[in-house]
Parts: C-alpha cells; structure tokens; sequence
C-alpha cells in the first residue's frame, strides 16, 4: 500500500486540531482499559491509605448508582463540556448541528441518534463533549448521551463519562430523566433549564460492526425498546442522523459470514461491546493509522414524534410508532443526503 504523508508546511491550528484529536482518540480506545489497570495497580500495590481511600470510594460509587443510577444533575461543570480542547476537537472534522425545527422546553425528549458508526463522535460531541452549540439552538434543554451501564459500575470510568454529560441506558435512569418535571419553579430545576433531552444510538455495538465509509446501514427494524420507553413516560421521539459518521473510520472487513464478525458477535453478546478494529489515518500520514479521518460530520435533528402516554405501551401502538420513526428517518436522508453526503447518487440507506 502507498502511504500519503502529510505536507511539511501545515497551519498551526491544523496541527493542534490534529493533536488533540490523537490524544482524545487514544483516551476513547483505551479508558475503559487504563481504569480498570489503575484500580488493579493501588489494590495491588498501594498503601493501607491509598487501599482504603479506594474502597471507600467503591462503597460511594455502588451507593451513589443504586441511589440515582450515577446521574448527575443538571449540565455538570460547563469547563467539562464546552471548552477550546473540546472544540479543537470539533473543528478537526468539523462537526456541525442542524436544528430544523424548535424543540419547546415544556416536554422530556428522546432522541434516537443514527448512525452509531465507530464511536458515535457526532452525537457525543454536539451533545457531550462540547454543547455550546446545543444549547445555543436548543436554549432551556439540557442534552444528555445515553451509553452502557456497565460504564457506571467501572470504578474511574464513570467520573469521566459522568463529566461528559454521559447517562446510564438502563430502564431506570432513562424513566428518572424522562419523568423530570419541566416545571420552572420545580427545585430541579434551578440551573434554568426545564427539559433534558436524552440521545440514545439505537443500532449500539450491532449497529458499530456494520460501519465502513459510504455505507448507511441501521440497526433498527427489531430495536423497539427507546419506543416503548418513550410511551411509558410521555416523551416525543426525535429523530436524529448523522451524515458522514460511517466515513471518519474505516475497519477490518468484518462481512457477516467472517470469522472475524462471528468472534465480534460473541463478545457483544458476553459484554455488550463489539471488539472492533478500526482503521484511520496517522498523525504524519492520510493513509493507515488510528486517527479519523478529516471528514465533515452533520448532525440534523429531525421533527419530535408524540406519543400518547401509557403505562403498558400496546404492541399495535408501538408499531406504528416504530414504522413512523423508520419513514421520518427515510425522509430525512432522503432530504439531506445530496446536501451532506459526497457523491450522495450511490449513498443508499439500508435498515435492517
């Protein structure tokens, strides 16, 4: 394979984007990992102090999580979600945000993201890493990314994801921030905002493995649950895709029938995470590497669909709520493919 090495002369701020992206990409890779191996190495190695200070840290964090499913309250500390190494980041794609119609803060609202691609990068920038964007956009709506609960019951991890306005998809959390009063003058909501709107990637690790550049393929046709969650609490579902996430990582070919993919799918189904192999670019070169790729990344937020409230979402409702997401989601790349997506004449999406 010919490798593209990068031109001598690049802009500084190009430099810097690119430098902070490796470091951030590195972390995303490698936290899970690196908590874990810091926690093993003060059991292990650390003095009666350190030990104790450790545990007592465990018995905080099993209380905390079993007391609020380690939420944390409001937008957290803003320098954690909305500063220059955050948009580095963002500008390094860049990553943008199309808001097409106003989402009133009187309701609680689901958005179900599409796609998931690698790491769900558009999603978690707009909506975790850096939300000034957001919230410029959607004034009074705190926006929360949904992701795996085990990351809460991981000692370490789960300050850093917490920070990062990131929320446990279990059925409990999800009801708490759904049901959350939108009152103004409700005690909760003193920071100012009276709705939280709560980013779920529906397709997850099934939906990851199917990601490679210029193909659109979702995992949702049998992902009925985010529906059944929004009726049980009341919340519209907003539709959301991000154009161009399949294209910043390639990955090993990893087709259906591969040893490979049957290996992937048995770790997802042992953890809930697809061991993936991405493929990028270097920091000194645009060919092989574990950096993504320079590509434009736009986030629309569709429409919200409402729901009718109900304890015990009828199947027939359900379904029909389902299919109305599929044919927004349809419309919407339909809408917004020619204007996102390069040579959008072959981009074709694929539900499945």
């Amino acid at each position: 394979m010919k490798i593209e090495w990068a031109p001598l002369h690049v802009p500084l701020a190009r430099r810097l984007q690119t430098l902070v992206t490796a470091v951030l990409t590195v972390t995303f890779f490698t936290l899970p990992l690196l908590a874990c191996l810091v926690v093993a190495v003060v059991l292990f190695y650390g003095g009666i102090i350190l030990r104790t200070l450790m545990l007592i840290y465990f018995v905080y964090m099993f209380v905390d999580h079993k007391r609020n499913y380690s939420i944390l309250e409001g937008n957290g500390w803003m320098i954690n979600r909305s500063n220059r190494l955050y948009r580095n980041y963002r500008d390094y794609f860049p990553i943008e945000l199309v808001k097409t119609v106003d989402l009133p803060p009187n309701r609680n609202y689901i958005l179900a993201s599409f796609p998931h691609g690698i790491l769900g990068t558009g999603v978690c920038v707009n909506m975790g890493l850096d939300i000034g964007k957001w919230l410029e956009l959607f004034p009074q709506i705190r926006p929360k990314v949904g992701t795996l609960n085990q990351h809460f019951r991981t000692p370490l991890l789960r300050e850093i994801v917490r920070w990062w306005g990131m929320v446990s998809v279990s059925k409990e959390s999800l009801v708490r921030l759904l049901t959350k009063s939108n009152d103004p003058k409700h005690a909760g909501n003193s920071d100012g905002f009276t709705s939280n709107a709560v980013a779920i990637l529906v397709g997850g690790a099934q939906e990851a493995m199917d990601s490679h550049p210029g193909k659109y393929i979702l995992t949702l046709k049998n992902r009925k649950g985010f529906v059944k969650m929004a009726i049980r609490t009341g919340s519209p579902i907003v539709p959301t895709f991000s154009f161009g996430e399949v294209d910043i990582f390639d990955q090993v070919a990893n087709p259906p029938d591969s040893l490979l993919r049957r290996v992937q799918s048995v770790v997802k189904k042992l953890t809930g995470i697809s061991p993936l192999i991405p493929v990028g670019r270097g920091i000194f070169n645009y060919s092989v590497g574990f950096l993504p790729q320079r590509r434009r990344i736009v986030q629309v937020v569709g429409s919200p669909i409402d729901v009718v409230k109900s304890e015990q979402p009828d199947a027939a409702y359900v379904d029909k709520v389902h299919r109305q997401v599929i044919e927004d989601l349809e419309r919407m790349f339909d809408l917004y493919k020619e204007k996102y997506i390069p040579n959008s004449k072959n981009s074709k999406l694929v539900i499945q």
